[in-house]
């Protein structure tokens, strides 16, 4: 049996404490789920600390979406969950996520999961995929997180997709990809009918349509691991990468796929906040709030 959601008061939940909604969390559409997974990193540390940064930072969000001419926040309520002590050892992590995002997806409402580091994506799709067949994950990433292992540990951060493809009838889209190993590049290209990966280096060639169009009325889930953003903007992660996408190119693949796709959940990670840093903070706070108002506003 699912236990009760603890939602968080106004002042720590996720946008303005004073928003209309604030105090409405069991009408909220979207639940966010704060969840600082840190036991796999393998370059730089602090994804710990990722969900209270991003929290923080939404206070500091505008609520009027000028792209959507709207406060799109309205349309659907957004409650916060309060973030757990995340159980010890990962696979025990794992199944509590699973258990928390079931627990949304069992009440209706949309989850999208704060990291916290990548591997958590394993958990969070596991409800989801079994309750929407054919689920397709839309990754946005430096790395192809493919890898069967990483030094020793098989829910490595470095295999979170690798992981997902292990639920059957799910299927990849990647975008922004520009770090792999041989291993991943071959089990990519060993199965063209589950992985389709859009690599950085064509990004000026990208056609959007064409990368989006194995979404097209389906059900998505989007992972955004916030290094798929080019180093310059976004070097509060543990492996920033150079050579990624720009913000306004990322928010484009996101609205196209909400308007081609049925995008039922998705997650922010590898946030690593770097003290006085705050536009990460904010930049991935935007993010999440631009997935949760390109999957729900306008929609009853």
């Amino acid at each position: 049996m699912s236990r009760p959601l603890d939602y968080l008061p106004a002042a720590e939940s996720f946008l303005d404490p004073d928003r209309a909604d604030a105090d409405a969390p069991a009408s909220a559409r979207a639940v966010v789920i704060p969840f600082g997974l840190e036991a796999s990193v393998s370059y730089g540390s602090g994804t710990a600390a990722g969900p209270a940064a991003l929290l923080a930072a939404s206070h500091q969000l505008e609520l009027y979406d000028e792209e959507l001419g709207c406060e799109p926040y309205l349309d659907y309520g957004i409650a916060t969950v309060r973030e757990p002590a995340v159980a010890r050892p990962l696979t025990a992590a794992l199944d509590q996520i699973a258990g928390l995002v079931n627990t949304v997806v069992s009440a209706g409402k949309f989850p999208l999961v704060l990291g916290g580091e990548h591997s958590l994506t394993i958990g969070a799709v596991r409800p989801l995929a079994k309750q929407h067949p054919g689920l397709v994950v839309l990754q946005f990433d430096a790395h192809a997180d493919l890898r069967d292992g990483y030094l020793g540990e098989r829910n490595s951060h470095a295999s979170a997709m690798r992981r997902v493809l292990d639920i059957p009838g799910v299927s990849l889209v990647s975008v922004g990809i520009r770090a792999l190993s041989k291993p991943e590049a071959e089990f990519a290209a060993a199965n063209p009918q589950r992985v389709a990966i859009h690599w950085a280096k064509d990004q000026a060639r990208w056609d959007i349509d064409d990368i989006l169009r194995p979404l097209a009325g389906r059900p998505v889930y989007v992972t955004f691991d916030i290094d798929a953003f080019d180093a310059a903007i976004m070097p509060a992660t543990g492996t920033p990468t150079p050579g990624g996408l720009g913000y306004w190119q990322a928010l484009e693949i996101l609205r196209h796929a909400s308007s081609v796709a049925n995008v039922v959940g998705g997650d922010v990670v590898e946030l690593a906040p770097i003290k006085g840093l705050h536009a990460c903070d904010y930049t991935a706070a935007a993010v999440a709030y631009k997935i949760m108002s390109y999957a729900l506003s306008g929609r009853a």
